[in-house]
This record gives C-alpha cells, structure tokens and sequence, in this order.
C-alpha cells in the first residue's frame, strides 16, 4: 500500500463502477459489442480509456476514432441496453469490502458521498437494490455538472454539497479519468486499481494506492 503523509479528512466520496461495484468488466464487454452492432471495430484499449469519461469528452473521443459523422448517443444507448441485461443476468456485484467500509466510515462520523459519471435515476436504482442507498450523505452524479471526468466538476460540487473543503476528503477511484477529475478538484485521490494499474505519470495524482477497499481504514490510522 502506497501512501502519503497523514491528512485531517471529514469525508470521504466514491466512485461507483469498477470502484464500489464490480461492473466495469461489464462496460468492456459491451463497448465492443455495441460498436460492432454498427460496424465498428473497436479496438482493446478503447474501452478501457472510455471509463468514467464524462460529457463532452466521450463523445469527441469517438468521433476521433471513427469519423465526425459517428452516432455516440445511439450507439451508447445500445450499449446501455447491453449492460442492463447482463445485470438483469448477473446481478450487481460489490466490490469485496464495498458494505464493511461504508459502514465503518459512518460509525465514526466519516460523511460519505458518491461522485459518479452515472446519472442520478441509474445510480438511485443502483444504490437501492444493493441497499445501499442510504449509506451516503449526498449522490452526486454526473446529470448535475456541465462537465463530466476527466473535468473536476463532479468532484468539487460533491464537496460544495458536503461543505468541506477538497483537502478535507478522500476521493476513492479505480480508473485514471477519475482520478485525474479528483485531483484536479483538490481532493486526496486513493486509487483501488481494478482493469489497470497507475502508471508514473498518474501515481503522482495519488494520495496513496491500495489494495482493496477495506485498506482505506489504515489511512486514518
């Protein structure tokens, strides 16, 4: 476990895919299918540097790809319709530790937030039928800020709403648009590496990396 010196922390705010849930597997699965739906080949790394990526950057990282005239909203939609029936397959999944930290951190009076590139009706019915939804202080999701990750946006409304200032949070994460969004809004980044690992130039973004989500209560030891 990676870490930096000791911070003063009243909050701390979560990802969600690939973060607190073990979804992010199902994203991978689905880009591609979706891109071949309408003739696209879509190439490994693509998915993976689609995680977490926010309004408008998605849209311009496709249009890269394959051309101007490409059809992101359509071709998202099916691809949400894609992870809707693996989930209705699978289930949700948590990430081991998501219902152990989360319950730590609010018996000692930690305030919890989400910070999600979700909107706010998805995440909602995420979080209740995982039981969850009333384990955080605010649900902030990406339908709620003009920019999405890698902007800071979402990060600096969440602890606008949280009243605290960024040094004052942790900011949990598992993909580099995150944590770039989290750092650029002053927030302690943790990374919990899920598809990837940080490379150089992203560790130094880090407040610390560790292993799994039950590691971040050494942090306030």
């Amino acid at each position: 476990m990676q870490t930096n010196s000791k911070k003063d922390i009243k909050a701390v705010i979560f990802d969600v895919d690939g973060t607190l849930t073990d979804t992010e597997k199902f994203y991978q699965k689905a880009w591609p299918e979706a891109l071949a739906h309408f003739g696209y080949a879509c190439e490994p790394w693509m998915p993976l540097e689609m995680r977490s990526l926010g309004r408008p950057y998605a849209p311009e990282k496709f249009k890269e790809w394959f051309g101007q005239d490409f059809d992101y909203w359509t071709v998202r939609e099916y691809r949400r319709k894609l992870v809707a029936e693996i989930i209705k397959e699978h289930g949700i999944p948590l990430k081991p530790g998501a219902k152990e930290i989360l319950e730590w951190l609010r018996e000692r009076g930690v305030l919890t937030s989400i910070a999600t590139a979700n909107e706010y009706e998805r995440t909602k019915g995420y979080l209740q039928k995982l039981g969850l939804f009333d384990s955080f202080d605010r649900i902030i999701c990406s339908d709620m800020v003009e920019h999405g990750k890698p902007a800071p946006d979402i990060y600096a409304y969440a602890c606008e709403q949280l009243e605290l200032p960024p040094d004052e949070t942790f900011a949990v994460e598992d993909s580099p648009n995150g944590v770039t969004s989290a750092y650029l809004a002053g927030c302690n980044v943790i990374m919990v590496p899920d598809l990837t690992q940080p490379d150089e130039e992203l560790s130094k973004k880090l407040y610390a990396k560790v292993d799994s989500l039950l590691d971040i209560k050494r942090l306030f030891e």
